[in-house]
C-alpha cells in the first residue's frame, strides 16, 4: 500500500501538471500573503490601542488558509482526476486490480499519494505566516486550529476526487463533476439559511471549517470530515470491488 502510494507521488511529481499547479497556486498564496501585510500593516496605527483588537494572526495568517482552502478546492479536481480514470482510460486498472493487494490497499495507496502532495502544498502555505513570527507574535493555537482544518478539509477533497474518479474512464468528465460536488458541498449550507440547525447546513464543508479558523475545535466538526473521508473511501473501494468482479 505504502509503495503504491509512493509511486503515486512519483508520478504526480512527474506530471508537468502537478508543477505548474504547485507553482501558480505558491504564487497566487504569495501575492494574497503580501496584500494581507499591506493590509494589517496600513490598519496597526488604528486598532493598536483598541482593547483585543485582532492581531496577525486574525488579519494575516488566517484569512491566507481560508484563501489557501478556496485554492485548493479548485485546483484539487485537476489531480484527482487521473487516478483511476486514467488507468481505465488507459487499460491498465485490470492490470492494477491484479496486483496481490486487496481493493481496499489500493484505494488507500492511490487516496495517500495524491493526499501527499496536497500536504506538501498546505506546509508551504504554512511556512509564509509561521514566517512572520520572526518579527512579530503569532497565536499558534489558532494558527495550528486552522491547519487542523485546512488538512481534514484537503483530505475530503481528495476522497471526494477519488471517488467521482472511479465513476469514469474520462479524467476531463472526473474533474468536472468533482469540482461540481465540492462547490456543491461549499455552498449547500446557504439554502438552510434562517435555520437554526439544518441538513443542508450541516453538510456544508464551509460551515464545519470556519469555527476551525477561529481556533475552536468542536467533535462535531472533527466527525463530520471523518465521515465524508470514510463514506467517499468506501464508495470507491465498493465501485471497484463491484469492477473488479464483473
Amino acid at each position: 500500500m505504502f509503495n503504491l502510494a509512493r509511486h503515486e507521488l512519483l508520478r504526480l511529481f512527474l506530471s508537468p501538471l502537478a508543477w505548474v499547479i504547485l507553482a501558480l497556486t505558491q504564487l497566487l498564496l504569495a501575492y494574497l500573503f503580501l496584500t494581507h501585510i499591506d493590509y494589517f500593516s496600513s490598519i496597526q496605527a488604528r486598532i493598536a490601542a483598541i482593547p483585543g483588537a485582532p492581531g496577525v494572526t486574525e488579519l494575516v495568517a488566517t484569512p491566507l488558509i481560508g484563501n489557501a482552502a478556496i485554492i485548493i478546492l479548485l485546483v484539487s479536481p485537476l489531480l484527482t482526476m487521473r487516478a483511476f480514470a486514467e488507468e481505465r482510460r488507459n487499460e491498465t486498472l485490470p492490470l492494477l486490480a491484479s496486483a496481490p493487494l486487496s481493493m481496499t490497499q489500493i484505494v488507500l495507496g492511490k487516496y495517500l499519494g495524491n493526499l501527499c502532495f496536497f500536504l506538501i502544498l498546505a506546509l508551504l502555505t504554512l511556512s509564509m505566516p509561521v514566517s512572520l513570527s520572526v518579527a512579530t507574535t503569532l497565536d499558534f493555537y489558532q494558527l495550528s486550529a486552522s491547519m487542523l482544518g485546512l488538512i481534514l478539509l484537503i483530505a475530503s477533497f481528495t476522497a471526494i476526487g477519488l471517488y467521482m474518479s472511479s465513476l469514469t474512464r474520462q479524467p476531463t468528465i472526473a474533474a468536472v463533476s468533482s469540482f461540481a460536488l465540492l462547490f456543491l458541498l461549499w455552498i449547500i449550507d446557504r439554502a438552510g439559511d434562517g435555520a437554526e440547525f439544518s441538513v443542508l447546513s450541516w453538510l456544508s464543508l464551509l460551515n464545519h471549517f470556519e469555527p476551525m479558523t477561529q481556533g475552536q475545535i468542536n467533535t462535531q466538526d472533527l466527525s463530520f470530515y471523518l465521515i465524508v473521508i470514510t463514506t467517499f473511501l468506501l464508495l470507491t473501494i465498493r465501485r471497484l470491488d463491484r469492477e473488479r468482479l464483473d
